[in-house]
């Protein structure tokens, strides 16, 4: 399990990786190796099974072909469509043959902090992945990185600030410093299996593909921060009102991140900062 993972994690990190040329026109993508490398790690520990290999299949061919140089404008679009459709499929968890396993059960990390449980979900994991490698913008270059980073710090500390300004007074959450011997596997599988799935689906996917189509109406660009921040909080529901509206505050800010520079890496450290100062130094996941 710690390999598949492990693996899957590098694949992540091989994105910003440039293809190595092989004969004639075709080349090796790094990320794509090393997903093949997971798939099989996962194969050999039952984690994933025969319907999950042909939906990861399928799901990794359609998001090719939705960025295909060849592709003309309505195969784009209808492949972007059933790419979507898909990677919130392997989100949510609800296509066969992923037997993801449970990391945690029932933690408590405060005495007033309501039960805490969290999988490895490899469906979403590699739904990130394979939105982050081939359909979201990023950063080219170090110096460009980094200037995404300094841009979108400031607009971490903001959102934390509003988040944790509304979730408090009404009771979700208090002040609570804590620094579990479970913090290392929270953070990393928080990173990797959720703010870059997440952040790779509504900012990568959804509001660049919305702030294109409305890039001729004056406010076309906070339409589709707006869109991606709302129905982020709308996919949370299940969680409650509360929930959902701290989830559309946090949206906004990592849309607005996302907005500023146009590079998935702010949105995706945006969010791991909230979710990681809410983990160390607010009750998580809420009070009971």
């Amino acid at each position: 399990m710690l390999t598949t993972f492990l693996l899957l994690g590098v694949a992540m990190c091989t994105a910003w990786l440039k293809p190595i040329p092989l004969a004639g026109r075709f080349a090796l993508h790094p990320w794509l190796l090393m997903f093949s490398f997971s798939i099989i790690s996962g194969v050999y520990a039952n984690i994933l099974t025969g319907p999950a290999l042909v939906a990861l299949v399928i799901f990794t061919v359609l998001a090719y072909l939705t960025v295909w140089p060849g592709a003309r404008r309505t195969q784009r679009v209808l492949c972007g469509a059933l790419t979507a459709v898909l990677a919130l499929a392997l989100a949510m968890h609800k296509l066969p043959g992923f037997h993801n396993p449970l990391l945690i059960d029932g933690a408590r990390f405060s005495a007033d902090a309501a039960a805490f449980r969290q999988y490895a979900n490899f469906d979403k994991g590699a739904a990130g992945l394979v939105l982050l490698a081939l359909l979201c913008k990023r950063a080219q270059s170090v110096e460009e990185l980094s200037d995404v980073f300094r841009r979108a710090l400031p607009v971490a500390g903001m959102t934390i600030v509003l988040v944790m300004a509304v979730a408090v007074p009404i009771a979700y959450l208090k002040p609570d410093f804590k620094l579990p011997s479970y913090t290392p596997v929270f953070l990393l599988a928080n990173l990797f299996l959720t703010c870059v799935a997440e952040e790779a689906f509504f900012r990568g996917l959804l509001q660049e593909r919305l702030t294109r189509l409305l890039r001729k109406i004056r406010w076309g660009a906070l339409v589709a921060m707006l869109f991606s921040a709302l129905l982020f909080g709308l996919v949370h529901l299940g969680g409650g009102m509360q929930l959902a509206l701290l989830v559309s505050i946090g949206g906004a800010g990592y849309a607005y991140a996302y907005n500023i520079t146009r590079k998935i890496e702010a949105a995706i450290l945006v969010h791991f900062l909230l979710n990681a100062a809410h983990f160390v130094f607010f009750t998580y996941p809420s009070l009971q």
